[in-house]
């Protein structure tokens, strides 16, 4: 049964099985994607569209359609434009009361806060678009120190209430820019409504998963977690996995129905992808004893994964750019002659 719900969870993100249309697509089916690793996640992103191209990602970062912040557990992530604002106030409170002694360690108060916004406005007002080392700038020529941390927890705080987010990619670099511009039309959800709909996308897009799952990825409370499971729950099928209850879309299983083939096949996805990031019990596609290789030393830097039939089998890596650009892939055990062959295609394809 633990493989069926890796085949699942694939179809399910669209790992395989029908591609969403393009980038936007994919982050609205999503919600959000870790994105502390940008080249990590417009490859995320671009194998689950059918445009299949990073270019494309960072072309809807261009257009507006998507953005970057840091909406949920204090991690950055990429999330609908419209969405932003939302999943920023119903997660981000607990998340910037629990930095209140790593603030007090950086000498970081209200007035500071408050100054930092004041020169992020001014500089950005009117549809500028500023490098983070440009905002850096232009704080410590208003008389604020940003050496030590303090320039990037200026920026995490700005971000997580409301005032910048990174928006559109210019020199392969993502622009700051202000929320209230760059993003003219955001949708306003109340409480429970937020609470239901981030539950019903997450088991959607995510399932099968338990509320423990959602627990993890939201970092919501338990009372919330479960107020939004009930408010979702009409819209989702239920799958008992050794007792444990998990929660699915009702056109899951009919995807991998179709998909199977592909689902069962080989793939290589990016470190922090969804489909290990996603959960908080990952032993249905990677047995216990090699979580350590995808998180060396438990530092918090996941490695890329090789995914055969729904199971983790190894690491990837890539070294040197461009035509240079070469494939190393680790097993946990063993690679076959075809799957080394096959590893190495898929890379070939890879976005």
């Amino acid at each position: 049964m633990s493989n069926q719900v890796a085949l699942l969870r694939l179809v399910a993100q669209r790992i395989a099985g029908p591609r969403l249309a393009g980038a936007s697509e994919v982050v609205r089916w999503m919600t959000a994607l870790q994105a502390q690793d940008y080249p990590g996640v417009l490859t995320s992103i671009a194998l689950r569209s059918a445009a299949n191209s990073r270019a494309s990602v960072e072309a809807a970062f261009s257009a507006g359609e998507i953005v970057k912040s840091w909406p949920m557990r204090g991690t950055l992530h990429v999330v609908p434009a419209e969405d932003l604002s939302w999943l920023l106030e119903l997660l981000t409170p607990r998340v910037i009361a629990g930095a209140a002694a790593r603030r007090a360690q950086l000498d970081l108060d209200t007035a500071t806060f408050e100054r930092a916004r004041e020169l992020a406005a001014e500089a950005l007002t009117g549809g500028r678009q500023l490098r983070r080392d440009d905002l850096l700038a232009a704080w410590r020529a208003g008389g604020l120190v940003t050496e030590g941390q303090r320039g990037y927890h200026m920026l995490w705080q700005l971000a997580q209430t409301g005032t910048l987010c990174f928006g559109p990619v210019r020199d392969g670099e993502q622009m700051i820019v202000l929320v209230d511009e760059w993003i003219p039309q955001p949708r306003r959800l109340e409480r429970d409504e937020a609470l239901g709909e981030l539950a019903r996308r997450y088991f959607q897009s995510h399932g099968p998963a338990t509320a423990k799952d959602f627990a993890r990825w939201t970092n919501l409370v338990a009372a919330d977690v479960r107020a939004g499971l009930a408010l979702a729950a009409p819209y989702l099928d239920r799958l008992s996995v050794d007792g444990v209850e998990h929660f699915l879309d009702p056109g899951t299983p009919d995807l991998l129905a179709a998909a199977r083939s592909e689902a069962s096949g080989l793939f290589l996805l990016p470190g922090f992808d969804e489909f290990i990031l996603g959960y908080l019990d990952r032993s249905a596609m990677l047995r216990s004893e090699y979580a350590p290789q995808i998180v060396p030393g438990g530092n918090g830097v996941f490695r890329s994964t090789v995914v055969s039939d729904g199971q983790v089998v190894g690491t990837w890596k890539q070294t040197g750019r461009g035509a240079k650009r070469t494939l190393a892939a680790t097993p946990f055990e063993s690679f076959s002659g075809e799957m080394t062959e096959a590893i190495h295609e898929r890379y070939a394809a890879l976005p």
